[in-house]
Order: structure tokens, then C-alpha cells, then sequence
């Protein structure tokens, strides 16, 4: 059956967590003998598979218009089959059929075996924790859990992907070990929630001890967290962070709003008072560290008095990292259901804007510092002119880069120290520091 497919192109939408589903199902497809891609991958591809997004209103906007981008080239006899997988997907299976009669296949987020199986190739259950990876040879992301169990009033992700599900602490790690082998230095761990990893196994979060197994796996130098959930947030994981060479000084926590009435509308289980303890808590034992948090604007309920608090608190805290959306009303969420859209649309993009111009500022201003000192940098890609690092601080794709100049002696990869020599807004600018 397989013998129809001169190659399958998956292109992937939305987050690294699922950037990582789809490695895993390129893996699959690989395993078969069938040639696969990714994104613009150079290739000859008669199927395309895309693995959508359905978090929030733009981002399901991005998906349905790549839908249609290759359901045109489908009618048109540039390509042969075309599938949807994903969150979109999984929560518009009905009206995807039903718009789209042209699709070969739509089908949920946990629905690989079924689209192995409809490619009329072999689904192959030893191949649990490989991947096909699409990030660069030296990093790479690594999913420690499904689903979320939280009840945030805004989010779609428990309707999606349904409760909080931990892997198992033996199965991350093998796979930790098997990307180690194939030359990953830098282990991103992401997960919709981080903090609550463990705690539907046995009843305690076990992030910690997570942490020591993989910071024991030789080959991996740089371990990073994302998106960690501020209520009931494990502490020792900060302890680990200050006494580790090997767990990067950063964190990624959404906090999402600072207010207590707009925690309490969100329904985010921590409150303000203890929200800036958390802060104050994770700097001091680790003075260094680079915060990454995202701020949610717009959300049904947000008073002025409410926007000039947030205002406030991201100019006295001074995050390292922030990024910030506005709300979309979501299907099945409860804001959706119990809460009226009440801010206007143009008024939800003037306050994202105003945030985004505070946090500028603060970036620009602690990039300044960071010029004349020197930094232990990875290197991502390299140019003829250019090539393009970063230090712990900083994540791929989403913060600062440090840009320097070209050098023969660098290489994609490798770790080198660099001294800043310049700075603006969101990157550094930096030359090799030539040893002794």
C-alpha cells in the first residue's frame, strides 16, 4: 500500500510541544522507508500532513489558512493526499469534514497509530521515545507530560488535550539518553504544566527528582524549563537551578496578570501577595536567573484600574523575558460560557502594544549591562557574516540572540565564549574571546 507515497511533508503549527508530536510521527513515517519533510524542507512530497494549532483565536486563523493553502494546491493536482491532525483539528473534526470534503483525513491529538495506519504504513510500538528531530542537531525539545488540569477560565488546553498526564520519570529519561546519543547538548523540557509533573502518579510533584536523573546524562550540558504553573510551584527546583551547573538560569513561568481581581476572574489559584513572594523567593536564592513570563490583556472583566496595576508591576519587577496576548473568546472555556467579551477588540491591542513598549525599554536597558562582559554562548547557525548564538538566559526562536561576527574558528553547536560588545532592544552583539 505504501508504494503510492513518493513522500510526505509535515508541516507543523503552533507550539514545541507540538513540534514534538510531529517528530515523533516523521519517525514513524521515516522508519517505513518513506521520505519525509518538514516545513520547507527541499523534498518531493505528494501527501502533506499539517499538525494544527487551536489555541487561541490567531492562532487557528494561521492553521485554517494553511488548510486551505493546500487544499488549493490539492485541487489543482500539485499534491495527491492531505490530512489534518492537531488541536484545531481535535476540537473541529465535524466541521473540518463537513467545509473541507476534500481532506483525506482528519483526525485528534493523540491519533498517530490511525494516521500511520490510514498512510498504509506500519506503526511501530519499539520506536517509543524516538524521533526524527527538526531542530538543530544540538538542542532539542523534550514533552514530560500531556494535557493540563488546571481550570484557567481562558485556556482551551484541558478541552483539547484533556487532564494533566505525566510520563513516566523512566521514559523521559530514556529518551533524554537516546537524544544525548545522537549529539543533543541542550534539553528543553516543556509541558503545559511543568510544576504539576508527578502528582497525578503519586500524589506529589516530582520535577525535582526529574531534574537530577537527566542533569546525571552525560552529553547534555544546558537543561532548560518552560512554562512552569505559579500555584503550588516546586520550590527545590529553584535550589537545583542555583546549585547546578548543568540546569540553565532561566525559567519560563506565565504568570498571565497581577491583579487579585483579575487572578480571581481567571481563576488562576494564586493571588497577587503571592505571586510577588514567588519572585522575590526564586531571585533571591538565585539572583541571576532570567524570568520568562507571558501577561494575558483583554480578558473579559479587566478594569483600568486592573490594566495600570499590571502596568505597575511589570515596570518594578522588570522581567528578563515578556511576552503578552490579547484574549480571544474561546469555545468551552468558562470565561466563554459564564462571561461576557466585553473589551474591544482595538482596546485589547492598544494595551498589548503599551506592555510591549514597557517591556522594551526594560530589555534595552538590561542588554546595555550585559556589554563588556563575557558569556559562555551556543552557537545555532552560521553565516558567511554572521553567526547566531545565545547564552543561558535566552531560549530558541523566542528570545534574545547574540550575533557575531563571523569567524572561521566557530562552529554550529559548539560552546564558546563571547564578550558583548554592543546591544539593542531584544539581541547582543559579541566576538569570539580568543584564548590565551
Amino acid at each position: 500500500m505504501k508504494t503510492h507515497l513518493s513522500g510526505i511533508r509535515i508541516v507543523t503549527m503552533g507550539c514545541s510541544k507540538n513540534l514534538v508530536d510531529s517528530e515523533v510521527l516523521m519517525k514513524q513515517i521515516d522508519s517505513n522507508g518513506i521520505p519525509v519533510m518538514h516545513d520547507d524542507q527541499p523534498g518531493n512530497a505528494d501527501t502533506i500532513i499539517i499538525n494544527t494549532c487551536g489555541f487561541i483565536h490567531d492562532a487557528k486563523q494561521e492553521s485554517v489558512d494553511m488548510i486551505l493553502h493546500y487544499a488549493q494546491m490539492k485541487s489543482s493536482g500539485k499534491i495527491k493526499r492531505l490530512f489534518i491532525t492537531g488541536c484545531l483539528s481535535e476540537r473541529y473534526e465535524i466541521e473540518l469534514k463537513k467545509e473541507l470534503p476534500s481532506l483525506d483525513g482528519v483526525y485528534g491529538v493523540a491519533q498517530l497509530p490511525q494516521i500511520i495506519e490510514e498512510l498504509g504504513l506500519e506503526y511501530k510500538k519499539n520506536l517509543l521515545g524516538e524521533r526524527y528531530l527538526t531542530t538543530p542537531d544540538h538542542f532539542a525539545y523534550l514533552k514530560i507530560s500531556e494535557g493540563c488540569s488546571r481550570k484557567c477560565s481562558f485556556c482551551a488546553i484541558p478541552v483539547i488535550r484533556g487532564p494533566h498526564i505525566s510520563r513516566t520519570k523512566e521514559e523521559i529519561v530514556a529518551e533524554a539518553w537516546h537524544l544525548a546519543d545522537k549529539g543533543v547538548k541542550e534539553l528543553i523540557l516543556v509541558a503545559q504544566d511543568l510544576s504539576y509533573y508527578g502528582f497525578d502518579l503519586n500524589g506529589t510533584f516530582q520535577l525535582p527528582g526529574l531534574l537530577e536523573n537527566i542533569e546525571s546524562i552525560n552529553g547534555i550540558e544546558w537543561i532548560r524549563l518552560h512554562y512552569a504553573f505559579p500555584a503550588n510551584f516546586p520550590m527545590e527546583v529553584i535550589d537545583l537551578i542555583r546549585n547546578s551547573s548543568r540546569i540553565c538560569r532561566y525559567l519560563d513561568i506565565p504568570l498571565q496578570h497581577i491583579s487579585d481581581n483579575m487572578l480571581r476572574l481567571m481563576r488562576r489559584g494564586i493571588n497577587k501577595k503571592k505571586t510577588i513572594e514567588l519572585i522575590q523567593m526564586i531571585r533571591r536564592k538565585v539572583p541571576d536567573i532570567a524570568l520568562r513570563t507571558t501577561m494575558l490583556v483583554g480578558h473579559p472583566g479587566e478594569t483600568k484600574r486592573d490594566f495600570e496595576e499590571l502596568k505597575h508591576f511589570i515596570q518594578e519587577t522588570r522581567f528578563e523575558r515578556l511576552g503578552v496576548f490579547t484574549y480571544s473568546h474561546e469555545e468551552d472555556t468558562y470565561a466563554c460560557k459564564t462571561m461576557k467579551n466585553n473589551i474591544p477588540e482595538k482596546l485589547k491591542q492598544e494595551r498589548a502594544e503599551e506592555i510591549m513598549l514597557i517591556q522594551e525599554g526594560i530589555s534595552r536597558e538590561q542588554n546595555k549591562q550585559k556589554e563588556n562582559l563575557v558569556f559562555r554562548t551556543i552557537i545555532d547557525s552560521t553565516g558567511d557574516d554572521v553567526a547566531r548564538g545565545r547564552t543561558e538566559f535566552d531560549s530558541p526562536e523566542v528570545d534574545n540572540e547574540v550575533l557575531i561576527k563571523a569567524d572561521k574558528k566557530i562552529r554550529t553547536g559548539e560552546f564558546y565564549q563571547i564578550k558583548i560588545t554592543g546591544s539593542d532592544s531584544f539581541d547582543l552583539m559579541g566576538e569570539l574571546v580568543q584564548p590565551d
